[in-house]
């Protein structure tokens, strides 16, 4: 069931794209769902964890400051070159490097799932790197971009309290104590959890739809070359440092998979709405790369 799921997502997540493009006002009224949405999904994945994964993980603290470090100098760094690379004018390359200097999202923490990576390391590495935003982001983006950023530090502390901490605590201490006698759901958990982010992807994009018929070739380029290229440098210098295959997949969807979100909602009130078009196009493709690369090693590890 998890296999057919994870082929599943792409394709839906495709096509929920181009639904929410042409009929954008069939999913903008559940804007306001988005964060519950969220939070549904953390919960998800803390019912597949046990107080031991995250004990385990705590053990881990270099591969923690690895992950984290690729986030916040690698991302930043891709995006201002491949701005660079491709002469994007200011505000988009604004934009780009937005969005690599956010923390990951929790989009990762479904994909390390689907993928039967190490969730409570991915769900540890996007709670540190949200923690870490608050100075990272903005120094990152005023050292690229050559402006400093506000963010706003309480509202980003909340969102994580309700996206990803409680949720997912919910979720560990349930399986915890009731999970043997949750058997029967848990098969239903991958289903539930891309049903639930393809719907969110058609919001996101729906309130997004004018913005994005503006891309134009050479920001869709730069920005699928900024995830793809993220995605490989976190598995290959987790594999050139020696780590397992479970392991540098998870760096990998941990380090190329952004909170797109956040950064697109930076953009628009700190640069205006053409800087949100990388964030917001981001938003969809990693989504769907991140699937893709999910049913990619599903099917390589059943081949074995």
């Amino acid at each position: 069931m998890q296999t057919i799921t994870i082929r599943a997502f792409p394709i839906l997540a495709i096509f929920f794209t181009l639904l929410a493009i042409i009929f954008p006002q069939w999913f903008t009224p559940f804007s306001a769902w988005i964060l519950l949405l969220l939070g549904v999904i953390m919960f998800t994945m803390g019912m597949t964890l046990h107080v031991s994964d995250f004990l385990r993980v705590l053990k881990m603290p270099i591969v923690i400051a690895i992950g984290v470090g690729m986030q916040f100098l690698l991302m930043p760094l891709l995006g201002w070159g491949l701005a660079w690379i491709f002469q994007l004018p200011a505000l988009l390359a604004a934009g780009l490097i937005l969005v690599g200097s956010c923390p990951g999202g929790t989009a990762s923490n479904v994909i390390c799932f689907l993928s039967q990576g190490n969730v409570a390391l991915s769900v540890t590495l996007t709670a540190v790197s949200t923690l870490l935003a608050f100075l990272a982001t903005p120094f990152l983006t005023w050292f690229y971009v050559g402006q400093s950023v506000d963010v706003p530090v309480l509202n980003m502390l909340l969102s994580i309290l309700k996206i990803v901490l409680f949720p997912v605590l919910a979720g560990v201490v349930i399986n915890t104590y009731f999970g043997h006698h949750l058997e029967r759901v848990k098969p239903v958990l991958p289903i539930l959890s891309v049903l639930t982010i393809v719907f969110v992807i058609a919001i996101v994009t729906a309130l997004n739809a004018n913005n994005l018929m503006q891309l134009t070739s050479v920001v869709v380029i730069a920005v699928l070359l900024h995830n793809l290229l993220g995605l490989a440098a976190g598995y290959f210098i987790a594999r050139f440092i020696g780590y397992d295959l479970t392991t540098a997949r998870t760096l990998a969807i941990e380090v190329g998979m952004q909170n797109s979100g956040l950064g697109t909602a930076l953009a628009v009130k700190y640069f205006g709405a053409a800087a949100a078009l990388p964030g917001a196009l981001f938003s969809i493709w990693h989504n769907v790369s991140g699937a893709i690369l999910a049913q990619y090693w599903i099917r390589k590890k059943q081949n074995l």
